[in-house]
């Protein structure tokens, strides 16, 4: 493993309504990537948002086809062990591995929840959210409506059973405001200077910090101000207000986890069976390790996102290691009883009773 592999992968994360111009401006920064090979994960709702499509036409070397993940399943922060983390590490597994990750949430997400999914045990020593970047439409925040077309906002918050359909629009962009980095106010000429001084009025009296906001049109602005940020915003959520702090909507991003050894396994298909009582008696969101089977040479990585369990052999013991299965057990912080783990994945029946 060389020095580079070692470095955290640095994320930036996208948000604003839909509407705003994150699709233009992650297109910008496909095609100006200023020497950085780039991945792009897109979050939306179906065909009620961004089209993933519409970025593969615009792949180049160093963002090629590939490295651009549509996850049309609701808002990642909800599914975390289905679809953000196997995603992520998707991404950190390709060859080359590349030097930057761009999210594209959708435009109702609340980016602080996302934050705290970065805090998932697989990725939290391997990746740092760099930055995340607000778009807002100048016209429609000095306008007050926020969205720069409420009908399709509306469309497509009532497109997804899981957003709050009571939030008003003036909240969510607070959130967004309140969890950025850098605002990117865009589509200054539609506002005007007259409304691109009162959006920013309005930015700044939301801001629980000062923000740099930049006039950006047409998503055309210098990687080079919004990457490379190094804000690791993971690690000062409380300096990122949310009008949604405590709520317990997103309390399952509190995770925590437990190490079980095994001792050697007769039958990985008992293991496996073990494995998915676990997803199904005590709500384990992951499992991920390797087991050793008796009379066989090689040891068996096991990998599992609830009840779907993976497993193969993937090298030789070697002579100086012992035989010895470690599993890593992962669920929301009130769903790890380590007990009670601990006794389905080693057989004992009297134990798990």
């Amino acid at each position: 493993m060389t020095a580079a592999t070692l470095e955290k992968l640095p994320v930036t994360v996208v948000t604003g309504f839909l509407g705003s111009g994150k699709t233009t401006l992650i297109r910008h920064l496909m095609q100006n990537p200023e020497g950085k090979r780039l991945a792009v994960v897109v979050n939306e709702f179906g065909d009620v948002g961004v089209d993933g499509d519409i970025l593969k036409s615009c792949a180049i070397p160093d963002c090629p086809a590939e490295n651009i993940v549509e996850l049309a399943n609701g808002c990642i922060c909800c599914t975390v062990a289905d679809d953000f983390i196997p995603t992520i590490e998707a991404l950190m597994a390709l060859d080359p591995r590349p030097d930057h990750i761009l999210i594209e949430t959708s435009g109702l997400a609340l980016p602080k929840p996302l934050l705290k999914a970065f805090d998932w045990p697989d990725i939290r020593s391997r990746i740092t959210v760099d930055g995340v970047i607000a778009l807002a439409d100048a016209e429609a925040v000095a306008a007050g409506r926020f969205a720069p077309d409420v009908a399709a906002v509306n469309a497509q918050r009532a497109a997804d059973d899981s957003l709050d359909h009571e939030t008003p629009l003036s909240e969510v962009f607070e959130d967004q405001i309140s969890c950025a980095d850098i605002v990117l106010l865009t589509k200054p000429d539609l506002a005007g200077p007259e409304g691109v001084a009162r959006a920013r009025e309005i930015i700044a009296a939301e801001a629980p910090r000062p923000l740099p906001v930049i006039e950006v049109a047409e998503g055309a602005v210098d990687a080079r101000v919004i990457l490379g940020l190094g804000a690791a915003a993971e690690d000062d959520l409380h300096a990122r207000p949310s009008h949604h702090d405590g709520v317990a909507d997103h309390e399952h991003d509190d995770f925590d986890s437990v190490v079980i050894d095994l001792p050697e396994q007769d039958d990985p298909s008992d293991l496996v069976a073990r494995i998915e009582r676990l997803a199904d008696e005590l709500n384990i969101l992951r499992v991920k390790g390797h087991a050793a089977v008796r009379g066989k040479p090689m040891r068996l990585l096991v990998q599992a996102v609830g009840a779907r369990v993976r497993h193969q052999f993937d090298r030789p013991w070697r002579p100086d290691e012992a035989r010895q299965g470690r599993l890593v057990v992962i669920a929301e912080h009130d769903d790890v009883d380590a007990d009670a783990i601990r006794a389905i994945l080693t057989g004992d029946p009297v134990a798990a009773g």
